[in-house]
């Protein structure tokens, strides 16, 4: 295949009708960058004869020597059809856990995905979430079963088998497919039933609702993958061979003389070649006959396996060349892998790359083709609807839908990441050869460089007696700078253009993800532009695009101008863009939203370099990083750690990996549009073409001088977060016996003696508190000026997940709050309002009894970082405070929020502050609290000195000097009522507001300890699939490390098992290692982030009664694993740890007799 001309895909780039930008999504290990190799050998990139070896999109050294994909990497490829000529632009994706955050970032850009299923292993956990984000995104899949040779060389199966197993995958695909869709319905269904509803209340009786209604009025049909749709390829990539159904439709509708329409409906299905009437005839199963697709296609492919591979027949495969009109080479026939004689006929006879190509430029739609849905649904941020952005950004739409490249289009572009490349690879830096001009040219300079060398050398010989020691090595200091600047790492951002066309040198607005356009329309002056000096807009700032670049893999191509629809490259963006970031020339343009994150970072590490004085180095690496990697957290906790939170193991190995490479000589300091340096920032993907292990000397040479440019880190051990909470009293002890009232107090009381020495050792008091048998805590602050009195109340666990899932929800409603106590004036989304007025509801539905009365109105604050899954209530008889939903009941009829008259009393916030901090860090182990209600029942303060009193101010407290300095200005009254609001913001920061502060956060830890409480501790959805030879093994590793099965399940048609399990974060690593080393391999898990759970064992717990004594021994010495858990928390914080070192410790005895 001809390598396609930088020229040639200029020129299709500037036709929107003929792209197609698609990525491959895909399992681990399901063939997906050796399909991707295939297609990019059509190209003539490649040699066909590595495909599938080379994995020529894995540019990085571990993913080769891993064989799995890191990083998603972008190419264009061209691909001719009849009187067609299409540019495709392929981006391949991760399929391992860890790295689902590269696939949100490559799916955003795309029109289209190709979505590969192993026909072995069928539908996979990863499969199902890929699956939802194409959905998620609007973007319109087709499917390819890959590795069918399996079927034929490990299962064994016949044709007639491996299609029943064939149905079965398609069936497991289009059910999650259908599951999808009928949830979107039902959910559209409800919100239009509820907007009626709202519009025409019928207050006589209840009214019933069809939901099935809205399910048979969707059209579907588009939806679901069939083979004669044509959405569907069968393929076994590494053999170079795939299919569709049109193929043989085209090939025997010749040979038999049937019509293409009738084959393309038949070949799928229940249908049979009569041979006596030569027609084809419905009910192949009833009646016992082979389908079509066995007799016609499946046959065949079986057929040659058996001749090429099994049996190695060399008469029987020339018949089959001859037949088909196939030569091959003389090398390839004696070959002695028969895969290579097989891989030479068949890429031939049904080339992968045609049958995968010719489907995506037939069903995946083009950028012309996007949906107004997608439009809506990319530019309504957060809770806001399309319908209520200002006019000038809804005729944006118009921009998209049309994807114009003309002059006045505005250019609209989304960057999904940033990745780091090294300045070597850049096209600027690339050698090019040389014309005979140049060559004459270069010639003569050497030759005048040779004389003048020659010159300088007997020069120096000749002075060579005065000259100083020190001389040669002064005259090669500036060649350090060359060599650190030649080292020099950039980033590059991964985007789309939507509309309008982006040059070289074009300055564009950079809208931060806060961006409002509203506000910057009525900040900017009309009609201003980037050219401009536009005045300080929050979260809008300007850029230069410096560069242009195609990306095609491992190389970039730099290019001068790229128009609507295509996937690029852009250079210059890394002090403007840490993360995803909208461009446009138009300041009404409205930012995207935000991508959608599979993979929650949960494992975390303390980081710093063994030698202190490279620390700027570690921090520079560590910004580096943050910017190139789509899903790490950096951050420095309050001891001053260094802290990368990461998706999984091998995330955090990855990460690791790139940052003892990247921590060089400090950078610069990025200034990005709406983020704020010192915060924790999500990074952004990381790809160097450079970083893999190259066959060229000059590759490896500047792979080793990036490997000499490193610094030795230390890494602690992994980081794991818990949570901390409160439960019901036990009714049974650990025997299971049932409990008395006396026993239950003495289990809640258990922790009182290690809390007393915990304050011994820390030197606080506890004169001051009381403490109720029922919980109730009494507290004084130490002036004895206020008293207040909290008891802890555990909340429903509905309660914890429903508050934890909506806390960007209860984060805005805060703002909300914070902007009536101040009075300002705030514009809210009326979404907003619903979905807050939806969440009150909710919670009152699920907060129901006794104890829970009036409990949603009395809510004080939420936290900790008042947005947390933790409750303050008032439940002070004579204290009406604002309610936190009084955004609610105060909303105006312009849909501003107007400031409400509501009293507050002195040291409200003082009250909230406490709980704040309680809340944040528990007494247990100091971990942020989980699913806790702290009732405030009792808040007393007593008469103020004159000092904290404002009201006490007399006007003789104003001195005559002041009075007589202000008495051309102000009067006396003026100065009187400065001072009250002097005093009174002292009262608020002053010693009572201190002690007010400190005296409830100790009550909330006093309730909390009152009451039974335990340890929370992360866990993972662990999915295994496993042979049942290997399965004892699997619950083995699984027991071992506090592993619990929730279900197993054998895949129908194979001997492969499906294992789920919740696995605990702590126990996590090196679980995939070992389980692979105990199962041979045979068995690998896949471990996502699923919820947080109660430990349900005591870490104070003590044999108590006269069954635990004669069951657990009086040491009770057998392992407790909360305990374990907490002490090893307490250890690393450097709290106290109550443990024995030395236990009856004995004179120690020999074999000889005592002397």
């Amino acid at each position: 295949m001809v390598v396609t001309g930088l020229d040639k895909i200029k020129t299709l780039q500037r036709n929107p009708a003929n792209i197609r930008n698609l990525c491959i999504l895909a399992h681990v290990d399901h063939g997906k960058t050796t399909l991707a190799d295939c297609l990019v050998a059509n190209n003539g990139i490649i040699s066909s004869r590595l495909a599938g070896k080379l994995r020529y999109l894995d540019s990085r050294e571990d993913e080769q020597v891993r064989g799995i994909t890191m990083k998603s990497s972008a190419i264009s490829l061209h691909y001719s059809t009849g009187n067609q000529e299409y540019l495709l632009n392929l981006i391949d994706s991760p399929g391992h856990v860890d790295f689902s955050s590269e696939v949100s970032t490559a799916v955003r850009l795309c029109d289209g995905a190709i979505v590969v299923v192993d026909a072995v292993e069928g539908v996979c956990p990863q499969t199902q979430v890929v699956l939802r984000q194409a959905w998620l995104e609007n973007i319109r899949p087709v499917l390819v079963i890959n590795k069918m040779d399996r079927l034929i060389m490990e299962l064994k199966l016949t044709a007639l088998e491996a299609y029943t197993h064939l149905q079965k995958i398609l069936e497991q695909v289009n059910a999650v497919t259908g599951s999808l869709f009928t949830s979107k319905v039902l959910e559209e269904r409800a919100e239009k039933l509820k907007e009626e509803v709202n519009r025409d209340k019928d207050p006589s009786g209840d009214q019933v609702y069809d939901w099935s209604a809205g399910l048979e009025d969707a059209d579907d049909s588009h939806l679901y993958f069939s083979p004669d749709q044509g959405n569907v390829v069968f393929a076994s990539a590494i053999d170079g061979w795939g299919f569709s159904i049109q193929h043989f439709a085209h090939m025997y509708s010749q040979k038999m003389g049937i019509r293409i329409e009738v084959l393309l409906k038949t070949l799928w299905g229940d249908f049979y070649l009569n041979t006596k009437i030569q027609r084809i005839m419905k009910g192949a199963q009833t009646k016992g006959k082979k389908p079509l697709f066995v007799q016609l296609v499946l046959d065949n492919i079986w057929s040659l396996y058996d001749a090429v591979v099994i049996r190695r027949d060399e008469q029987k495969v020339e018949k089959v060349m001859t037949s088909l009109g196939i030569k091959v080479m003389t090398r390839d026939l004696r070959h002695s892998d028969p895969k290579v004689l097989l891989f030479a006929i068949c890429n031939q006879w049904l080339p992968v790359s045609k049958a995968v190509l010719s489907m995506v430029c037939e069903k995946l739609p083009s950028p012309l083709e996007m949906t107004a849905e997608k439009v809506e649904k990319l530019m309504s941020v957060g809770n806001r609807r399309f319908d209520s952005l200002p006019e000038r950004t809804q005729e944006l739409k118009t921009a998209f839908l049309q994807c114009s490249s003309g002059i006045n289009a505005p250019a609209i572009i989304f960057v999904s990441k940033m990745f780091a490349v090294d300045t070597k690879a850049l096209p600027q830096k690339r050698q090019r050869p040389l014309n005979q001009e140049e060559i004459t040219q270069r010639r003569e300079v050497a030759r005048q460089r040779h004389a003048e060398k020659l010159a300088a050398e007997s020069l120096e010989r000749a002075t060579r007696s005065g000259s100083a020691p020190g001389e040669a090595a002064m005259t090669r200091l500036p060649l350090k700078p060359e060599e650190e600047e030649e080292q020099k790492e950039v980033f590059i951002a991964f985007a789309r253009i939507y509309s309008g066309t982006v040059k070289k040198g074009q300055r564009v607005f950079v809208l931060g993800p806060k961006y409002d356009p509203a506000q910057g329309l009525s900040l900017l002056p009309e009609g201003c532009i980037t050219s401009d000096c536009i005045p300080e807009v929050p979260h809008l700032s300007c850029c230069t695009v410096e560069n242009l670049y195609l990306l095609m893999g491992r190389e970039l191509e730099e290019l001068e101008e790229i128009p609507a629809g295509n996937v690029m490259g852009i250079g210059g963006l890394e002090n403007c863009v840490l993360k995803t970031a909208t461009l446009s020339t138009s300041p009404a343009c409205s930012p995207f939203t935000p991508l959608n994150f599979e993979a929650a970072p949960i494992v975390r590490v303390a980081v710093e370099p063994k030698h202190p004085s490279e620390m700027p180095k570690l921090v520079s690496g560590m910004r580096l990083l943050n910017q190139a990697d789509p899903c790490v957290e950096v951050l420095i906790q309050e001891t001053g750690e260094h802290v990368l939170v990461t998706a999984g193991e091998v995330h955090l190995q990855r990460c690791l990996d790139d940052l003892r490479e990247r921590c060089k000589k400090p950078g610069r300091e990025l200034k990005h549009a709406g983020c704020r340096p010192s915060r924790t920032h999500f990074g952004h993907h990381w790809f160097s073409p450079m970083c893999r292990r190259s066959n060229n000397r000059a590759e490896e040479l500047q792979s080793e001088r990036l490997k000499f440019a490193k610094i030795e880190i230390s890494v602690s051990k992994p980081i794991i977060p818990f949570r901390e909470t409160v439960v019901r009293p036990p009714k049974v002890d650990m025997v299971n016996e049932e409990l008395g009232k006396q026993q239950k107090v003495a289990v809640i009381h258990q922790s009182a003696v290690f809390q007393v020495k915990e304050e011994l050792c820390q030197g606080r008091s506890s004169d001051c508190q009381h403490v109720d048998p029922d919980g109730l805590v009494t507290l004084t602050t130490p002036n004895r000026l206020a008293t207040v009195c909290v008891r802890a109340i555990p909340l429903p666990q509905e309660v914890t997940v429903l508050l934890e899932r909506n806390s960007e929800l209860i984060r805005t409603l805060e703002l909300m709050n914070s902007s009536l106590r101040e009075g300002r004036a705030m514009d809210i989304n009326l979404r907003t309002l619903e979905a807050i007025a939806e969440l009150k509801d909710h919670l009152q539905s699920l907060l129901q009894g006794r104890k829970w009365r009036n409990a949603v109105e009395r809510i004080w604050a939420f936290g900790p970082r008042r947005y947390g899954p933790n409750i303050l209530l008032n439940s002070i008889k004579d204290y009406s405070r604002p309610s936190v939903w009084q955004c609610l009941e105060w909303r105006h009829s312009n849909d501003q929020i107007r400031a409400p008259a509501f009293p507050l009393r002195d040291f409200d916030n003082s009250i909230v502050s406490g709980f704040q901090l309680a809340t944040l860090s528990g007494p247990m182990c100091e971990e942020p609290l989980m699913g806790v209600c702290f009732s405030v029942e009792r808040w007393d303060v007593e008469s103020v000195a004159f000092s904290q009193n404002p009201d006490t101010l007399k006007e003789d407290s104003v001195s005559p000097e002041a009075l007589q300095y202000v008495s051309s200005h102000r009067n006396s009254e003026d100065v009187i009522a400065e001072r009250k609001m002097d005093a009174s913001s002292v009262d608020c920061y002053g010693p009572v507001s201190g002690q007010l502060i400190a005296a409830m956060k100790e009550a909330c830890r006093h309730a909390f300890q009152a009451q039974p409480h335990r340890l929370m501790a992360a866990m993972y959805t662990c999915e295994i699939m496993a042979t049942a030879e290997v399965l004892g093994r699997v619950y083995g590793v699984l027991g071992k490390r506090e592993g619990r099965v929730l279900h197993e399940e054998m895949k129908e048609g194979t001997d492969m098992f499906i294992i789920t399990a919740v696995l605990p974060v702590a126990e996590s690593f090196g679980f995939a290692d070992e389980i692979r080393k105990r199962t041979s391999g045979l068995a690998s898990p896949q471990l996502v982030f699923s919820h947080w759970e109660v430990i349900s064992s005591d870490p104070y717990w003590v044999p108590t009664t006269e069954e635990e004594y004669l069951h657990f021994g009086e040491k009770a010495d057998s392992v407790n694993q909360a305990l374990k858990y907490m002490n090893a928390v307490r250890r690393r914080k450097g709290l106290f740890v109550e443990e024995k070192i030395v236990e009856h410790a004995e004179k120690q005895r020999t074999l000889g007799k005592n002397k």
